[in-house]
Parts: structure tokens; C-alpha cells; sequence
């Protein structure tokens, strides 16, 4: 058999114990070669650049679910 918790956690015990799970906000840099914004460390999804070189064609994805892909 599995051991039981012998009291039960207050609210506030319980609240403390998880107040380091919380989210934390995304780091959005401004892309040197065009005026989007993009993450750290990672390469323009609008242009195409990293680090002040150009890696190579973005491929753009097409977010409307909408239309039917032929």
C-alpha cells in the first residue's frame, strides 16, 4: 500500500508550494534587417536573417483553416 498524507495542506501551504509554476513572458528581440520582432537565438521568420547574415527562405505558414489545401 501507498503511505497516506497524515493532514490535509492548508490553502495557503498549498498555494506557496506552487507559486513557482507560474508563466513566464516570452523575450520578443527586434529583428536587425526588418522591423519584426522575433525570438532570441533563433532566425527571422519575416526575413530570413540571423545574426546580420541571411540563412535562407522562411517558409510562411498559411493559418486560415478555412480554405480546403489542394
Amino acid at each position: 500500500m501507498a503511505p497516506l498524507p497524515k493532514k490535509k495542506h492548508s490553502r495557503s501551504r498549498t498555494r506557496k508550494k506552487r507559486a513557482h509554476q507560474g508563466l513566464t513572458r516570452i523575450s520578443l528581440i527586434k529583428c536587425p534587417a526588418c522591423p519584426e520582432k522575433t525570438l532570441p537565438h533563433r532566425a527571422c521568420s519575416h526575413c530570413g536573417h540571423y545574426r546580420g547574415r541571411y540563412i535562407g527562405v522562411i517558409n510562411n505558414v498559411n493559418t486560415n483553416s478555412d480554405q480546403p489545401q489542394s
